[in-house]
């Protein structure tokens, strides 16, 4: 198993009470692959660079977990479908 770092942006629709939902969403997708999440981390909302989506703000979360490779790539094609997710970067960490 390899340490990943997954760092996504929310839509900035989403309510303060919405959001907890939507990270245990996205730490049981890690889960149901058979990853080990170690620690997620909330940044909160953020204004970006440039517009995204036609979004100029986003909630930004910040996700470290182990998965297997094979896995990784099942869990990027689930956040490219995921509608909340506006924008990731996933990371595997030497």
């Amino acid at each position: 198993m390899q340490d990943y770092e997954l760092t996504y942006i929310l839509a900035p629709t989403f309510e303060e009470e919405q959001l907890g939902g939507v990270y245990d969403s996205i730490s049981g997708l890690v889960q149901n692959l058979k990853g080990e999440v170690a620690e997620s981390k909330p940044w909160g909302r953020r204004r970006m660079a440039y517009p995204i989506k036609g979004f100029r703000e986003g909630n930004y979360v910040e996700l470290r977990f182990k998965m297997d490779a094979k896995s990784a790539a099942e869990l990027e094609r689930s956040l490219r479908l995921n509608e909340a997710v506006i924008r990731y970067l996933l990371v595997r960490k030497d």
